[in-house]
């Protein structure tokens, strides 16, 4: 029989019991902010079930504290044992046949809160964000628009993970808006190059990988033990000058035309509740090098879509239907490669996936390839876009959808805003 909560869920929610995503939120404006769970239309104060001595089990109740901090980094260190006993407790306590919680008003009422009545926060303190670009499709048309259709992909990106190291301090939560960036841009003939805002704002549909134990500096991890490293997946929509980008971008790689902003969803869905929806990963054609070969290669079917809602209009348009199983380079792989030289992840650092592009133009997940840099507008109820202009909202979602329940994200949006 199916797990069912006390708590009414309603079939399309995002947030069954299934789920249980961990989040960090304030109840009110002035209070501290504390880790949470979200179950249908509310959140569940973790630090409530603390303090009432609910997390009972062999390794939370000797780290009762660990869902009394602002973030969740402290629980993430503990690792994959103590994420399964978290996970087992809340769906016990949360099942329709159980008392504690059910039977408990007092402990109801102080415990479970509406979530559109919270502020969402970032979830984690991230000391070091890192993106991919694991999308075979996404790689190809990048490829294709700036150096043509004979040799658009690299050689080297089907034998490592490619990536480069962003701005951890400019990750903001779902619902912040976004300032557009000022910058350089290529020069029009022998003119100075351009200054001034960006004239091809872009958002990029992407997952990332919230890490959790992490390794010893010098102690590579192997890549078949490298899911005991990653707590979970959000939404990230890494928000893209292009101008700025293209004028920057050689010798070094992405910075400025990337680290003005990067937006992520509030809650974090964990591997094991991803685990019904594992699918296997592409097959990589060479065969990678030893250390990146799994004895598993999997990757998650979760549906991804992106809607543009136009500055001025009420209405948002389906731009992208996406999937992470499109990614080539599996998340997994893309942490291992990242400690192989014996760099050190650490609790609450980020792996952005790269954008995921699908093989078709409607699963494309950035406007740059929608509208192949600009040269086909899109159409969006009655008006046009090539990049984003000021006022427009870019909505991410994503969901698995299992038999009777969802296992969703939530959304990630922001509101592009004129620089001051």
């Amino acid at each position: 029989m199916a797990l069912k909560s006390f708590i009414e869920v309603h079939p399309d929610s995002h947030f069954s019991i299934q789920n249980l995503p961990y989040g960090v939120f304030k109840p009110q404006p002035g209070s501290a902010a504390r880790p949470g769970v979200a179950i249908g239309d509310y959140v569940l104060d973790l630090s409530e079930l603390a303090s009432a001595g609910l997390f009972n089990g062999p390794i939370l109740k000797n780290n009762s504290d660990i869902f009394l901090q602002p973030n969740l980094n402290k629980f993430l260190a503990l690792g994959r044992p103590a994420w399964k006993e978290a996970r087992a407790t809340l769906q016990k306590l949360l099942s329709s046949s159980e008392a504690a919680l059910r039977d408990n008003a007092a402990l109801r009422q102080k415990s479970l809160l509406p979530v559109n009545k919270v502020e969402m926060l970032v979830p984690i303190a991230i000391g070091d964000y890192t993106d991919f670009f694991s999308s075979m499709h996404h790689a190809k048309n990048c490829g294709t628009i700036f150096r043509g259709p004979e040799n658009p992909i690299p050689a080297n990106w089907f034998h490592l993970p490619i990536a480069y190291h962003g701005r951890s301090s400019s990750i903001v939560v779902s619902g912040t808006d976004i300032i557009r960036p000022r910058g350089q841009g290529h020069p029009a003939g022998k003119s100075p190059p351009y200054f001034g805002p960006s004239l091809k704002l872009d958002f990029e549909l992407e997952m990332a990988a919230v890490v959790g134990p992490g390794n010893e500096l010098g102690k590579p991890v192997d890549v078949n033990e490298a899911a005991d490293h990653i707590f979970g997946l959000v939404l990230l929509n890494d928000w893209s000058a292009r101008d700025i980008q293209a004028w920057e971008y050689v010798p070094l790689g992405p910075f400025l035309g990337k680290s003005f902003g990067t937006t992520i969803s509030p809650w974090i869905v964990t591997l094991d509740a991803l685990e019904p929806f594992a699918c296997d990963a592409p097959k990589q054609d060479p065969p990678p090098l030893p250390y990146l070969a799994e004895k598993t290669s999997k990757n998650y079917d979760i549906s991804l879509e992106v809607q543009i809602k136009p500055a001025g209009q009420e209405d948002s348009s389906l731009v992208t239907r996406s999937n992470f199983n499109h990614l080539y380079w599996t998340l997994t792989q893309q942490l291992a490669h990242h400690t192989i030289n014996g760099c050190n992840l650490r609790p609450g650092d980020l792996l952005g996936t790269g954008t995921i592009s699908g093989p078709e133009p409607e699963s494309y997940g950035c406007l740059l390839e929608l509208t192949w840099n600009g040269q086909k507008p899109l159409s969006l109820n009655g008006t046009t876009r090539k990049f984003l202009e000021d006022g427009d909202e870019v909505t991410f979602t994503g969901f698995c959808k299992g038999n009777g329940y969802n296992v969703g994200f939530g959304t990630c949006s922001g509101k592009v805003i004129p620089p001051p």
